[in-house]
């Protein structure tokens, strides 16, 4: 690969990275663990960027691929002396069939096509077809609970309501404001928080999120935001799980079920 090649590789790798950062930490539900991956794998492209020469159907399932490698070579998605929230999470995963939550990610979060997966967890496409099926079922008959939507949008927080009552979870309430979503969740915790960035009256949902979580502690949180490269850039803690929008249902399904089943707390400090 010649210089010129190799610079605009860079650069695409690069504009790519966020996205595989926010995969990574996904699957481990920790930024430090999901970043440790990312790195790895980056790591790897330095000695070798073969990947990117074998014709795969984008730089990106070239990228994804990568990192599949070594992920499917460590073995563990998380250290095995983790404590709280990421010991809950490790006895969580060694309950699910094998590579069904990666399936899972990389076709509703991160928006890969069967084939993409296929290419990029090596297998075929039937048996993708089936770890996506298998991981559905899994995470959503896993853990029903109490949502807090913090939307000031009046159609999206109706959809999103609609969504998560018809997955078998109940609401504690709909908030437009971060002051209207800390009294929310003082009168009934709930456990997960699925959440905008930017409210009605200009206030944060971030600043409401590690509000709540200060004064009730372990929470999952999904974050719903138009920018997501805006939260992505490995300057400061960042959330777990990060839907775009425009959303699709699945994703919101996808990210609600793994929220909840991993425990993730991860969020911003603003």
């Amino acid at each position: 690969m010649n210089d010129t090649n190799t610079e605009y590789l860079s650069v695409k790798i690069a504009s790519m990275l966020p996205y595989l950062r926010r995969y990574a930490r996904a699957l481990t539900g920790s930024q430090t663990s999901g970043d440790t991956y990312a790195a790895a794998t980056l790591e790897a492209l330095l000695e070798d960027r073969s990947v990117f020469e074998m014709g795969l159907s984008s730089d990106k399932v070239a990228l994804f691929r990568a990192f599949h490698q070594i992920w499917a070579s460590s073995g563990a998605p998380v250290e095995l002396d983790e404590d709280g929230i990421h010991a809950r999470a490790q006895r969580h995963l060694a309950r699910l069939t094998t590579n069904t939550r990666e399936a899972l990610l990389l076709h509703t979060v991160e928006e890969f096509s069967v084939d993409e997966i296929s290419e990029i967890m090596e297998t075929d496409t039937s048996e993708i077809e089936h770890l996506v099926r298998v991981a559905r079922k899994e995470m959503e008959d896993s853990v029903k609970g109490r949502i807090l939507v913090i939307e000031d949008e009046a159609i999206i927080a109706m959809d999103l309501q609609d969504i998560v009552a018809d997955m078998g979870h109940a609401i504690t309430g709909v908030a437009r404001t971060e002051r209207g979503a800390i009294d929310l969740a003082g009168k009934e915790k709930p456990d997960l928080i699925l959440s905008d960035i930017q409210l009605a009256d200009n206030s944060s949902g971030i600043d409401a999120v590690n509000a709540i979580l200060k004064a009730s502690g372990d929470i999952p949180v999904i974050f719903i935001t138009a920018f997501p490269e805006r939260l992505l850039t490995g300057e400061r803690p960042e959330p777990a799980f990060v839907i775009t929008k425009p959303y699709s249902e699945e994703q919101v399904r996808s990210a609600v079920s793994q929220a909840m089943f991993f425990s993730s707390t991860e969020t911003l400090n603003a």
